[in-house]
């Protein structure tokens, strides 16, 4: 069981407050570092998340004692950590708060592309830059069903692992419809060849809209 984690935020202490909000807990000031706050839900297990100011790390001392401090003087725009977060809440009322916030908060199905989603999580994107994975009580009871039920085979089958994949990748989809807005504007997208990441791009029209 994970009791707690540690996020980055620009601004720690309205992150934590909103992650506290969503948990039905309380934020705090995280004592050990300053500038730091930490959102408690009050759970039995002690269910906390501890935000950080943004530059901040931990590293191993020289003096070979506990974890300290550190500082990356250029952090990344997003990161590739997120976390399962069962709130209290219904979904509704989890986008509404990702709406106030102006956060990216939406609802989608997790699973092989082309089939019945495995479960559903609300993608909360926290000051949209860093994702969290947040479920509603009945959400959570899905997820949990699907974990007992789940075929250990199939999580190493190349074809169930492919349409895993394809529900997550950065490229134009398939009979994709094309508005008014998008036409003769330039669409790219990313992927990766081998240990290279590469990048194409093309002018959209009607008719390669309709070929996508």
């Amino acid at each position: 069981m994970i009791h707690h984690v540690s996020i980055p935020a620009r601004e720690p202490q309205h992150v934590a407050a909103v992650l506290a909000e969503l948990m039905g807990g309380k934020c705090f000031p995280f004592g050990p570092l300053e500038g730091a706050f930490m959102a408690a839900s009050g759970d039995a297990h002690g269910t906390m998340i501890e935000v950080y100011p943004e530059r901040a790390t931990l590293d191993i001392p020289d003096c070979d004692d506990q974890v300290v401090f550190g500082e990356n003087r250029t952090p990344p725009q997003t990161w590739p950590f997120h976390v399962f977060l069962s709130v209290p809440l219904e979904p509704e009322q989890v986008e509404r708060i990702g709406a106030r916030e102006g956060w990216r908060a939406k609802t989608f199905g997790r699973g092989m592309q082309g089939h019945k989603p495995f479960f559903h999580v609300i993608e909360f994107w926290l000051e949209n830059r860093l994702m969290i994975e947040v479920v509603s009580p009945a959400m959570a009871r899905e997820y949990e069903e699907f974990l007992k039920g789940a075929q250990t085979a199939m999580m190493s089958d190349p074809e169930s692992l492919r349409l895993m994949r394809a529900t997550h990748l950065n490229e134009p989809v398939k009979g994709a419809r094309l508005t008014k807005r998008q036409e003769g504007k330039t669409q790219c997208w990313s992927y990766r060849t081998s240990n290279l990441r590469k990048k194409s791009c093309r002018n959209i029209t009607r008719s390669s809209a309709r070929n996508m």
